[in-house]
């Protein structure tokens, strides 16, 4: 039995579906494909992902693959609604995700999928194959294979490995080049920037915009920021990073003394306390703090509540915590996912890609034969055969190598 909001808002849900699958014309392709293979008859699939317009059209993909889909959220803050709604009553799919729910219900959501003992998996951060492992090992057995569409998922699964705990096979589908060098830069990127628009309502140009981390989703976000007028500023770890920031033309510092200058700040790193209480007490007053990351640990908030006076919602997705030294630093959107919590999360248009790489991979996982446990990259032919196909889908053609030049890159005989 479904756990949702509302189930009166199917109809508008139905409509935000339909429009984002204009947009995904790849995944689409698929699904017609999924059709007539039936890759997934008879399966249970479990989905811990963002339910969103654009994962309803990837739970109706496997579901033409013969699949029986149960869903839940990934994140308290994400869930769409309407969205829930309308997979429950229009296409049949099993939901258990309502938008701000806390973390009690989220995990009793969690358990409710995998009460239906799913054979295979799909995670946004690792939750669901985390709490197989935890909580019900006897469904380990179960699960053929996993997929992981985020980078933290994926660090905290080559951990599993790397500590001999992992006893399922994942494919990396965050790893897969047709996701993180366009799902994490240009969706990140975009949907950030709307989210923090959407929840203060600021004029970013001219602000000093903070981003801390200079992985694919630090990139993009500062290349939009840069691109709608922030002055932006890196803050990294990695020497490497930080040096391509700087040949990027960004300011690169420390967080410390960022903390000082900066008027938003937005975490993309996968790492705790990324924002602590040394940049707290640095910050402007009116400083706005806010995360990209998956989860909400990027920000020390439990510091952060015991360095305040006072704490008040100002507004949808606004706190303001005044602290006991005369400043107010402003929190978006419970330090959670902003371009979810208040905004509608990565065009369609990316995630048609994200979640083809996702459906192939489900596939490949059946098809493939048996995989022992552990960390698998997405096949390169899958990564080739979206990127061909969503170029098509954009008009636009590229060459081909000729026999001679094939020839050529083989040979190791012809030199100057």
């Amino acid at each position: 039995m479904a756990d949702i909001k509302d189930l009166r808002l199917a109809k508008q849900g139905k409509e935000r579906i339909l429009w984002a699958e204009h947009d995904m014309p790849v995944l689409s392709l698929i699904k017609s494909q999924f059709k007539d293979r039936k890759p997934f008859k008879g399966l249970n699939m479990g989905l811990c992902l963002h339910v969103t317009a654009e994962t309803a059209n990837l739970a109706r993909t496997l579901k033409e693959g013969g699949a029986k889909i149960y869903l839940c959220a990934s994140n308290p803050l994400s869930t769409q609604d309407d969205v829930a709604a309308s997979l429950v009553k229009d296409f049949g799919i099993e939901v258990y995700a309502i938008k701000g729910e806390d973390q009690k219900t989220y995990y009793s959501h969690i358990d409710s999928v995998l009460s239906f003992k799913p054979n295979m998996t799909l995670d946004d951060g690792a939750d669901l194959i985390s709490v197989i492992h935890k909580k019900y090992k006897k469904l380990i057995k179960n699960v053929k294979a996993s997929m992981e569409e985020t980078t933290t998922g994926v660090i905290r699964l080559r951990s599993m490995q790397e500590a001999g705990e992992l006893k399922i096979p994942v494919i990396a589908v965050n790893d897969a080049d047709a996701k993180h060098l366009f799902d994490n830069r240009y969706g990140t990127g975009q949907s950030t920037i709307d989210g923090i628009i959407r929840a203060t309502d600021m004029l970013l140009a001219g602000k000093n915009f903070v981003v801390m981390g200079y992985g694919w989703c630090g990139k993009g976000l500062a290349m939009r920021a840069r691109g709608i007028g922030s002055n932006v500023i890196v803050t990294e770890i990695d020497p490497v990073k930080a040096l391509e920031a700087v040949m990027d033309g960004f300011r690169v510092m420390k967080g410390t003394d960022a903390a000082k200058i900066g008027d938003v700040f937005c975490t993309v790193t996968g790492d705790i306390n990324v924002i602590d209480k040394e940049h707290f007490e640095n910050m402007k007053d009116g400083a706005v703090v806010s995360n990209s990351g998956h989860f909400d640990v990027e920000i020390n908030i439990r510091r952060l509540k015991k360095m305040a006076k006072s704490i008040r919602t100002v507004k949808d997705f606004v706190e303001e915590y005044a602290l006991k030294n005369g400043k107010k630093i402003f929190l978006l959107g419970e330090g959670r996912l902003i371009n979810l919590a208040s905004a509608h999360g990565h065009p369609a248009s990316v995630m048609d890609m994200s979640f083809s790489v996702q459906a192939l991979s489900a596939e490949f996982a059946v098809l493939g034969g048996d995989m022992i446990p552990g960390v698998y990259n997405v096949p390169k032919e899958i990564d080739e055969k979206i990127a061909s196909l969503k170029l098509r889908s954009m008009g636009i053609e590229i060459d081909v190598l000729t026999e001679e030049q094939i020839k050529y890159l083989k040979s190791w005989q012809e030199g100057t």
